[in-house]
């Protein structure tokens, strides 16, 4: 806060209260998130966007850099701990997001791309938490590796 001449409570006044931060936080994340997955699917072949949003999101060098990351792998078990009012705002910040992709997923209406999607989205969310417990880069990267084929593999079906 330094170089940019804010105090702390500067800073925090554009706030009403902590969860307002968070809240603004986990946007942002999403928001970044956003445009590495938009520049990534910009160089996917035609038809390969979601192979190729699933290989970015799955990949060893997101994996290891949790603090650029997702926010949905790196504070969805702070945000459980959220009154449920909270809980809802990020939801609806997931949802928003993650609607974004579903035109790249199969299925037979947006409901059902939608719905998988967020499924989707959740589960490699926690395969890349479980991937930053593995200590030797080989077997994260073998790991993550064994993730983006099943996870591909699920939603061609």
């Amino acid at each position: 806060m330094r170089d940019l001449r804010l105090t702390h409570g500067g800073f925090y006044r554009h706030f009403r209260s902590k969860e307002d931060l968070f809240v603004a936080a986990f946007e942002q994340g999403l928001k970044q998130l956003a445009h590495y997955a938009d520049s990534a699917v910009k160089h996917a072949p035609k038809g390969g966007e979601l192979k190729t949003l699933i290989d970015y999101y799955l990949s060893l060098e997101h994996c290891d850099h949790p603090a650029d990351g997702c926010p949905v792998a790196a504070l969805t078990t702070e945000i459980g701990r959220r009154p449920g009012k909270v809980r809802g705002t990020f939801l609806n910040l997931f949802i928003k997001h993650t609607e974004s992709t579903a035109k790249y997923m199969p299925g037979a209406n947006d409901e059902e791309r939608n719905r998988k999607v967020r499924l989707l989205f959740s589960g490699m969310a926690g395969t890349l938490n479980v991937a930053r417990l593995i200590a030797d880069t080989g077997q994260r990267k073998k790991f993550l590796e064994e993730a983006r084929k099943f996870y591909f593999d699920a939603v061609k079906q």
